[in-house]
């Protein structure tokens, strides 16, 4: 079981390593602009914005690794705990399928 939940921290991390390129890089390209349904002109004005939002999902990609990694039960709660709690936050605050996008993978992980 021990193993089982190492790997679901780590993909979650990976998925937050994913919204990192997206947010950061990806924001203002077509791609970026398609996964989040915005304009060419909202994603220009709201970039250094996403950029930041990038960096603290980047965070929370390296937390979950490095409890992953270290067998760290409390690091790995804690951080999935902050991963479900953002996405309930941008889930009711900003859009609803966050909740199943971050939130949920977080949730499933603690289980």
């Amino acid at each position: 079981m021990a193993v089982l939940s190492r790997i679901l921290v780590a993909l979650v991390a990976l998925l937050h390593f994913g919204f990192l390129v997206l947010e950061m890089f990806l924001w203002t390209g077509t791609i970026g602009q398609r996964v989040f349904a915005t304009t060419p002109e909202f994603a220009e004005q709201s970039a250094v914005l996403a950029a930041n939002q990038g960096l603290y999902n980047g965070f929370l990609a390296v937390g979950l690794l490095w409890g992953a990694i270290r067998t760290s039960r409390d690091f790995m709660i804690f951080f999935l705990l902050c991963v479900i709690l953002a996405g309930v936050y941008g889930g009711l605050t900003a859009k609803m399928s966050i909740l199943y996008v971050q939130a949920a993978p977080g949730f499933i992980a603690l289980l």
